[in-house]
């Protein structure tokens, strides 16, 4: 474990043009001491490899696997992390992009504050960039709190690994993101969060999380599976704890967001 490295996990499965964008909002952070880690789940998409092949001998921070299968998001990013040198892990999917100063500014809060885990609020946008709204993270997220609801964009999560180990995401279909939050907060306590936006995060209409309905039976799964809950711990937690909160969570977002654009709109 290489002190002060970041490794930053990105797995890619035909991404297509908009990988290349993602790449390079991370080539141009101003704190220049990380890896980037990508596993590649068996894409066949010749864009995907060529941009892949392009950027793994462009820069030596770049590094490249290759799944002889297709696996999984979570299989990919679990492979990155088995390979990842970096005292510090942070995440970034393939049609995610990052501010220039995330990093820095992730890095310099967390000595400030002497925390192991950290995030940030991020923007939301389509697939062409279009800016739709934001999302506004808590001061704070406790182990307890993350039962109830998913509160931490996984695009801006940083935590240190030397403190905390390596998170690995269980092998859940979907929610997986959530999954292994949950894991490092149990082990952390409490993650910190930074109110200015630092990731963009691209809304994509046919993207494993669009569907909220169908993740029903997945949230389920991870208070099953996870976290070890009844089937019947699992249907009560989800129904009479996680929908309160989750609603809640996505009024306050709308409301924010519409309070953000309209800013935009008046900058402008």
């Amino acid at each position: 474990m290489e002190k002060n490295l970041v490794s930053v996990i990105m797995p890619t499965y035909n991404t297509g043009g908009i990988l290349e964008d993602s790449i390079n909002s991370i080539l141009r952070q101003t704190y220049e001491n990380f890896e980037l880690i990508i596993t590649d789940d068996h894409s066949d998409d010749k864009i995907t490899l060529d941009i892949l092949k392009k950027f793994s001998e462009k820069d030596k921070r770049i590094k490249v696997f290759y799944l002889e299968k297709n696996m999984g998001s979570g299989y990919a990013r679990n492979t990155s992390i088995k390979n990842a040198q970096g005292q510090y892990i942070a995440f970034c999917d393939s049609d995610d992009l990052w501010f220039p100063d995330k990093l820095e500014r992730q890095l310099n809060y967390m000595e400030k504050k002497g925390c192991s885990v950290t995030y940030s609020s991020y923007i939301l946008c389509d697939q062409n960039n279009k800016e739709e709204g934001i999302v506004i993270s808590p001061q704070k997220v406790t182990f307890n709190m993350m039962k109830r609801d998913n509160k931490i964009g996984c695009l801006t999560l940083l935590y240190d690994a030397e403190k905390n180990g390596k998170q690995y995401f269980p092998l859940l279909r979907k929610r997986q993101d959530w999954a292994m939050l949950l894991m490092l907060l149990k082990k952390s306590g409490t993650a910190f969060g930074i109110k200015a936006p630092l990731a963009f995060y691209r809304i994509r209409p046919n993207s494993l999380s669009h569907n909220k309905i169908s993740l029903i039976k997945y949230n389920l799964n991870v208070y099953n599976k996870v976290l070890g809950y009844t089937q019947v711990k699992s249907c009560l937690y989800f129904f009479f704890i996680f929908l309160p909160c989750y609603f809640t969570k996505k009024v306050r977002v709308k409301h924010l967001s519409n309070k953000y654009m309209k800013n935009r709109v008046v900058k402008q």
